[in-house]
C-alpha cells in the first residue's frame, strides 16, 4: 500500500495490514456494500452465431437495460437464446450503447445469470472469468446484488481487519452504489467536460448519514473506501445542501437515487477527508477523481513511484491511501 500525503506530497510504502493504524478513534470508515452479479451472459442469435449481453440494471416494468455484442447486429426485434431455457428479446434501442431487453422462457433472469452468467471482469484482464472470480471479485461485506464491477478498494479487507478497525473506536458505516459499466469507459474526448457519465443507483442509510454528520461536526475524519463511496457521499452532500435551511458544511442527507456525478480536478470536496483506492487506468474517470482529491502533480508522482516499485495496478492490484 502506498500512502500519499495530500498536504505535502510525501510518500510512504506500507503493507495493507498497517491501514488500521492510520485511523483515529471517532473517525468514520465508509464502505460500499454492493455485490457484483454474474451479468455477462453468453448466448446465441437465431442464426446460431454467438452473442453477448452485459446487463446494466433492471427497469420497473421488468425489462433490463443492457449492452450487447455485436451491437451492429442486435437491433430491436432480435433475440438471443440461452440453451432451451430462456430467451432475451431486444425490445428497443435506447441510446448510449444500451438496449432494452425482456427475458422469457422457463428461467427468470436470476436463474439465467446463475446458469449462463459470468462475473464481468474488466477488459484488461485477458482471460475468461472462472468460478473463483465469483468469490474473489467481491468484498467481504458485499450483500446487495446489482454491480457489474466490484468496488475494488474494498477487496483488501478481511473480517478480522475490519474487526480490528472497529476495536479502535472507528465506526464502519455503509452506503450502496451499484457500479455500472461506465466505470470501464475511458474518457475519449479532448475536453473531459464533454464526457457522459452513466448514472448509477445509490443509497445512503440514515445511520450512515448520522455517523458521517456527527464525525464532521466533531472534527473527525471521514474515510472513503473507494471512488464509489466518494461519489455517493459527495452526491448526498449536494442533496443536503439543497434543503432548507441548509445544514452545516459537509453534512450529508440520507436517501437514494441516481447519480452521474463526474469528479475531476477543480471539484470542491465537502465530506471526504481521506481516500483508499486502487491504481486506475489512464484516461479513466476514476483517475481523474483521484487527481482531483490529491492534486494532479502529487498523483502523477505517486503513480510514477508505484510503477518504479512494481506495484500491481488495477482491480486485483495494490492499494493507495491519500490522507
Amino acid at each position: 500500500m502506498l500512502e500519499l500525503s495530500r498536504a505535502t506530497g510525501s510518500l510512504e510504502h506500507r503493507q495493507f495490514r498497517d491501514f488500521p493504524a492510520l485511523l483515529t478513534p471517532g473517525d468514520v470508515l465508509v464502505v460500499n456494500t454492493s455485490r457484483v452479479i454474474p451479468a455477462r451472459l453468453m448466448g446465441r442469435r437465431t442464426n446460431g452465431r454467438p452473442a453477448e449481453i452485459l446487463l446494466v440494471h433492471p427497469e420497473p416494468d421488468g425489462t433490463w437495460l443492457a449492452m450487447v455484442h455485436p451491437g451492429g447486429k442486435l437491433k430491436g426485434g432480435r433475440a438471443i437464446a440461452f440453451g432451451d431455457d430462456a430467451t432475451a428479446d431486444i425490445t428497443d434501442v435506447v441510446g448510449g450503447g444500451l438496449r432494452r431487453i425482456r427475458f422469457s422462457g422457463r428461467l427468470d433472469v436470476n436463474a439465467v445469470m446463475e446458469r449462463y452468467g459470468a462475473v464481468p471482469l474488466p477488459p484488461y484482464i485477458a482471460r475468461p472469468a472462472d468460478e473463483q472470480d465469483r468469490d474473489r471479485y467481491q468484498t467481504v461485506y458485499a450483500r446487495e446484488d446489482g454491480s457489474v464491477a466490484a468496488p475494488t478498494a474494498g477487496l483488501h479487507f478481511t473480517p478480522e481487519l475490519l474487526a480490528g478497525i472497529r476495536a479502535r473506536g472507528v465506526t464502519v458505516a455503509e452506503i450502496m452504489l451499484h457500479v455500472g459499466p461506465g466505470t470501464f469507459k475511458p474518457v475519449d474526448v479532448d475536453d473531459p467536460a464533454e464526457h457522459v457519465m452513466h448514472a448509477e443507483w445509490y443509497s445512503v442509510p440514515p445511520a450512515t448519514a448520522d455517523s458521517v454528520n456527527a464525525a464532521k461536526a466533531a472534527g473527525r475524519h471521514v474515510w472513503a473506501v473507494g471512488t464509489t463511496v466518494v461519489r455517493t457521499l459527495e452526491t448526498a452532500a449536494a442533496a443536503a445542501s439543497a434543503s432548507s435551511p441548509p445544514p452545516p458544511a459537509g453534512a450529508v442527507a440520507a436517501g437514494s437515487g441516481w447519480t452521474d456525478l463526474f469528479i475531476q480536478p477543480g471539484f470542491q470536496f465537502s465530506v471526504v477527508d481521506a481516500l483508499l483506492t486502487n491504481f486506475h487506468l489512464p484516461r479513466s474517470t476514476l483517475l481523474m477523481l483521484v487527481a482531483a482529491f490529491a492534486g494532479y502533480e502529487h498523483t502523477m508522482r505517486a503513480y510514477r513511484e508505484a510503477i518504479a516499485r512494481e506495484y500491481r495496478l488495477y482491480s486485483y492490484g495494490d492499494a493507495m491511501v491519500m490522507t
